[in-house]
């Protein structure tokens, strides 16, 4: 079994999940390990797979068959284990604990070649249906603390297998990058009584420089501090803590938002790899000991998804420093992306993306 190390100096975890070294392309350089041989992921290779989860399938129709539009399966080489108790332990001054977790694969699609960037939304958006449905699930289990759903496009941002996937990690504790933005929330509601989040959603939308798309429910823009060439972010208008919240009607719009900055990264950065990663609550059960732990996040955090194209390196300065040196302004970033959609609209296409970007 993997296990959680605490650094005691930054106050951050780490996953030693040796395990996973058993994995032919670990330690390869990048490439798409599936370009030889049948796809595990492929819709009738649902055999080469642990048994499913969860799947959207005609009503009926038996598990680990085809038919499907999106399965969830577990990983095959996971990082955690969901068997076990957490099992916090210590060992002189360091922190342990047990590699409690879970560690699922989200199948997008039956097609190998279909892309997100491709839509059409409605696609994507039973896609978000299934994230929202397992993180529903897994925050049911009072030992797994916080659910990252995540997204790798393509080698350069981590993707191994190139049908298209995402994946969720369950970890039983709050990682210390949430930890930060979580108590930068609270500690401004205090001050202020307003979320963070909103004031700036509010602020960028009156400024308009770094706005991309602006919906009757979502914001997408360029971050002021933007730490990559065309990295975007993605909030609900409406204050709301956990992405498991959204009802139908906002799902199929943040499905459409989510299309439409996919689809205009291609035109500017030649289809790039990317990251997305949808930043949520944590389990809001309460601890044994910390009954009021993170107790006001109904209040003061915000739900948002953050795009992460992967253009640049992280080198040596960023590693040493935590500062990112980002050559393209967000503004001009977002300027393209408008120009982009703008142009589309103005062509006269009767596509898809037209009608979206219209509505």
């Amino acid at each position: 079994m993997s296990e959680l190390r605490k650094d005691p100096v930054l106050d951050r975890w780490v996953i030693i999940a040796a395990e996973r070294g058993r994995r032919p392309t670990d330690f390869e350089a990048a490439s798409s390990s599936d370009d030889h041989g049948p796809c595990p992921l492929c819709e009738g290779n649902e055999s080469k797979t642990p048994p499913e989860i969860w799947a959207l399938r005609p009503r009926g129709a038996l598990p680990d068959t085809p038919g499907w539009q999106v399965r969830v399966v577990p990983n095959k080489f996971p990082a955690l284990e969901i068997q076990g108790e957490v099992g916090r332990r210590g060992l002189g001054m360091f922190d342990l604990l047990n590699g409690i977790g879970a560690h699922e694969v989200i199948i997008e699609a039956p097609e190998h070649d279909w892309k997100m960037s491709d839509g059409p939304p409605e696609r994507i958006e039973q896609v978000l249906l299934a994230y929202q449905q397992r993180l529903t699930d897994l925050y049911r289990d009072a030992r797994l603390r916080y659910v990252v759903v995540f997204r790798n496009y393509g080698p350069q941002a981590g993707a191994s297998l190139r049908h298209p996937h995402s994946q969720l990690i369950a970890v039983p504790v709050t990682p210390k990058r949430i930890k930060d933005k979580l108590s930068v929330a609270r500690s401004y509601y205090r001050h202020k009584e307003r979320c963070i989040f909103c004031d700036i959603i509010n602020q960028e939308r009156a400024l308009g420089d770094r706005i991309v798309l602006d919906t009757a429910h979502f914001v997408a823009m360029c971050p002021f501090a933007a730490r990559f060439p065309f990295e975007l972010a993605i909030y609900p208008k409406r204050h709301e803590h956990s992405f498991a919240l959204l009802d139908d009607t906002r799902r199929a719009d943040l499905a459409k938002v989510l299309y439409l900055c996919l689809h205009h990264l291609r035109p500017a950065l030649g289809d790039p790899p990317y990251n997305y990663v949808i930043n949520t609550s944590p389990n809001l059960t309460p601890r044994a000991g910390k009954p009021d732990y993170w107790g006001t996040l109904h209040l003061d955090y915000h739900w948002h998804i953050e795009i992460m194209p992967r253009v640049t390196r992280i080198a040596g300065f960023e590693w040493g420093t935590g500062f990112y040196i980002n050559p393209v302004a967000p503004e001009d970033s977002a300027q393209f992306l408008r120009d982009a959609i703008a142009e589309e609209r103005q062509a006269g296409s009767e596509g898809p993306l037209r009608r979206i970007a219209s509505a």
